[in-house]
């Protein structure tokens, strides 16, 4: 593994960076920071998670793009995310491309170990993006989703644990369900 830059850096020097450093990271006020192994449950709820989200964008028939985990979310000149899963709606993006730069909603699994940034940085961090309406954290050991979402100039939070959400914009309707594998 290659060791972690020293000096601060700006997304787009990350972004050059982590092109030739394979691993997981994220740019926190210009630092670098490897992102920790994932646990089954973690990685399957993910999966779990961008398949719910795909077939909601087919039902609703939205001219949108769910991406799973390895996608990065600028937030500003020097941070950057990289959410567990995203949707993003308009034209397709560039298949070399490794930036969203208009999504639309942003998913974030929760585990012991990101809950509290999950909750904190990159809630105020995501809705600095002026195109994220949505965030949704995902809990799967107590299959509860927190919904955050814009609302005029402040953010409302819902916690679920059934039922549909409604993600509008940009119409989409998500059984709190399908988004937890079933035992």
């Amino acid at each position: 593994m290659m060791p972690l830059p020293p000096a601060h850096m700006s997304v787009d020097e990350y972004l050059a960076w982590s092109e030739d450093n394979p691993g997981r990271y994220e740019l926190v006020q210009g630092e670098v920071y490897a992102m920790a192994p994932e646990r089954v449950l973690h990685a399957r709820t993910k999966g779990t998670v961008y398949d719910a989200l795909r077939c909601a964008i087919r039902a609703a028939a939205l001219p949108c793009r769910p991406m799973p985990n390895g996608m990065t979310v600028r937030i500003d000149t020097h941070t950057a995310y990289e959410p567990d899963a995203l949707v993003y709606c308009g034209p397709r993006i560039d298949p070399d491309a490794v930036e969203v730069t208009s999504p639309i909603v942003v998913v974030e699994v929760s585990s012991p170990s990101t809950r509290r940034t999950d909750a904190s940085e990159k809630l105020t961090g995501y809705f600095r993006v002026p195109s994220i309406h949505h965030y949704l954290m995902v809990d799967p050991e107590r299959r509860t989703v927190i919904h955050h979402r814009r609302a005029g100039d402040g953010i409302e939070s819902t916690f679920v644990q059934d039922g549909t959400l409604v993600l509008d914009p940009p119409g989409l309707e998500l059984p709190v369900g399908s988004l937890f594998e079933e035992p």
